[in-house]
């Protein structure tokens, strides 16, 4: 049997290589409707409450407008500072471990293949591999085995950071759309209505580019986002009747 030529016909579909860009991507997408919403529905209930009627649709749309820019800002900045922190880290890991694989390289292999011990292999296998891996690289193997840090999994700020700028942008530009379009007498259901089909749509999307239960990601998000919604509407409604 030719395995080279039959090998395309066995690959896996694998996901974990979409878990960075895809966690920004979700996050963003997810804070961009729900919290542009959320503020929107807070402001249009307070609205609401003072009968100012159309005269609020104005403070809304500003509302919105403000949600997305300061919350796409916050999500990039924050995304960005977050990932750079655990490159440093990775990096001051593999800095650590290149000097000691200059220092100590027979102990450094000794833990090497204890690793591959704990997994499963034979003393003799175990350093068999440590010693053919470290002649090959020594330190992908480390970082690898050892580390936990590889290509898939190896941070990226900028990637996260502009990822989380879109996708939010991209969420939060929904909510906006309702708020200039919808009949301000309903805009609070019209609001939470359109969010949840959003939410119900960015959970699908999710879990089918994740390769997850795709009901799981709708309950669990339709769940939180009407709570935070629903919070925030009472909110809105309390102090815009104290106010009035």
């Amino acid at each position: 049997m030719d395995l080279q030529a039959d090998h395309s016909k066995f690959l896996e579909r694998h996901y974990t290589n979409r878990s960075g860009w895809l966690r920004a991507a979700v996050m963003g997408a997810n804070d961009g409707i729900l919290s542009t919403t959320s503020l929107v529905i807070g402001v249009a209930a307070a609205a609401t409450a003072t009968a100012t009627a159309e005269g609020g649709r104005s403070a809304i749309i500003l509302s919105a407008l403000a949600g997305l820019v300061a919350g796409a800002l916050a999500m990039a900045s924050g995304e960005y500072v977050s990932v750079s922190s655990q490159s440093d880290i990775e990096q001051s890991d593999l800095a650590r471990e290149k000097r000691e694989l200059e220092r100590m390289p027979e102990i450094e292999l000794i833990e090497l293949a204890k690793v591959y011990v704990r997994r499963g292999l034979t003393h003799e296998l175990a350093e068999q591999v440590a010693r053919e891996l470290t002649a090959h690289n020594a330190l992908e193997a480390h970082a690898r085995d050892e580390l936990g840090i590889n290509e898939i999994t190896h941070a990226k700020p900028m990637q996260a950071a502009i990822a989380s700028f879109a996708s939010f942008v991209a969420g939060a530009m929904l909510p906006l759309l309702v708020s200039i379009f919808a009949p301000i007498q309903y805009m609070v259901l019209c609001q939470y209505v359109f969010a949840i089909a959003f939410l119900i749509l960015l959970g699908a999307i999710a879990a089918k580019t994740g390769g997850s239960g795709v009901w799981k990601g709708i309950v669990r998000i339709c769940f939180w986002g009407t709570a935070a919604m629903g919070v925030t509407a009472l909110v809105g409604y309390i102090f815009g009747t104290n106010v009035g």
